[in-house]
C-alpha cells in the first residue's frame, strides 16, 4: 500500500493532473487497488535494493 500511496501522491502533486481531476475522481481515489498484487505464492524481496520512486 505504501507504493500505491506514493504513486497517488506523485500524480496529485503534478499540477496538470491535479487540475484534470474532478471531485468525483478524487472521491474514487484509493491506494487499495490489487490488480498487480499476488496474494499467493512466494515473494522474493531484495532488501539491498531501493525502489526509484522519484522516477514514478
Amino acid at each position: 500500500m505504501f507504493i500505491n500511496t506514493r504513486l497517488l501522491q506523485a500524480v496529485l502533486g503534478d499540477p496538470v493532473w491535479a487540475a484534470k481531476l474532478t471531485e468525483e475522481d478524487r472521491r474514487g481515489l484509493s491506494p487499495l487497488f490489487w490488480i498487480y498484487i499476488n496474494p499467493y505464492g512466494r515473494f522474493f524481496l531484495d532488501m539491498d535494493a531501493r525502489l526509484d520512486l522519484a522516477a514514478a
